[in-house]
């Protein structure tokens, strides 16, 4: 499939998130179905796109309903002269490559700590990474995330490339959705 032919177009209101969770303000975008459907992916995925002519990278969250939602930070939504609230035209695509996720600091130690781990962490994909810190991040809770954290060292020490029945898109567990709109 050409970049030309992967690339589509779609309006959108720009939603005020109703928890931030700390970040600096960004607003949420949720895809139209028929459009996440044009994603290799139901789990997160990269993509690249447009908003006002200015171009950027993102990472699309699985929405729990087999499509995704995706961030808009701030300072683009500044860019690009738009705000929440608004309804804004969106020129996206999948990326050619997925982008490498950021590894969560708690994860980084125990890598560092393993050096059977961090070889198997090394000769994993960058999809399987996505889908590791994926299980990770999506802990509700701390010591849940404490305990997947233990684990993906243990399974990575013993040559596992892959994390075993996590469902990425959400669907089956429920687990995974959009941003809450603030009201």
């Amino acid at each position: 499939m050409s970049q030309a032919a992967a690339t589509t177009r779609f309006d959108a209101v720009l939603s005020r998130p109703a928890d931030l969770h700390g970040e600096e303000g960004w607003a949420s975008v949720v895809l139209p179905k028929s459009v996440s459907d044009l994603f290799p992916r139901r789990g997160r995925t990269s993509m690249h796109g447009k908003i006002g002519g200015h171009p950027f990278h993102a990472t699309l969250e699985p929405d729990g309903q087999l499509s995704h939602w995706f961030k808009v930070p701030e300072t683009l939504m500044e860019s690009a002269g738009v705000s929440i609230g608004t309804t804004v035209e969106f020129e996206i695509a999948p990326a050619p490559d997925e982008m490498e996720p950021p590894v969560p600091p708690e994860l980084e130690k125990v890598l560092d700590a393993s050096p059977p781990a961090r070889a198997t962490w090394d000769a994993t994909t960058t999809i399987a990474r996505i889908d590791w810190v994926h299980w990770i991040e999506s802990a509700k809770q701390a010591r849940t995330r404490a305990s997947r954290v233990a684990d993906a060292g243990d399974m990575l020490a013993a040559g596992k490339k892959r994390v075993c029945c996590f469902d990425p898109s959400g669907f089956y567990s429920k687990s995974l959705k959009p941003p809450r709109e603030a009201t």
